[in-house]
């Protein structure tokens, strides 16, 4: 499982936040966790599989909002 972080520009508000995790949900049915953050700028997920750059800015920029970048580390869950 890979936690993918995107950098995003111009979330200004809770709506927007929404937006992106919709954008992200409706363009990869299978990924988990999504959430967004506006103070941050940027947006997280888990999802199996690894995803193009060029796809994540297209479902980004498509949305409304500017793609900065992408980065995507492995993710092990905590087990308590």
């Amino acid at each position: 499982m890979n936690k993918i972080t995107v950098k995003i520009d111009g979330m200004m508000c809770g709506m927007c936040e929404a937006h992106i995790c919709d954008a992200i949900r409706r363009a990869f049915p299978d990924a988990k966790k999504v959430k967004a953050s506006r103070k941050r700028g940027e947006a997280t997920f888990l999802k199996d599989n690894r995803i193009s750059d060029d796809t994540l800015k297209k479902v980004v920029d498509e949305s409304g909002y500017h793609f900065v970048s992408v980065s995507s580390e492995e993710y092990k869950r905590h087990i308590l």
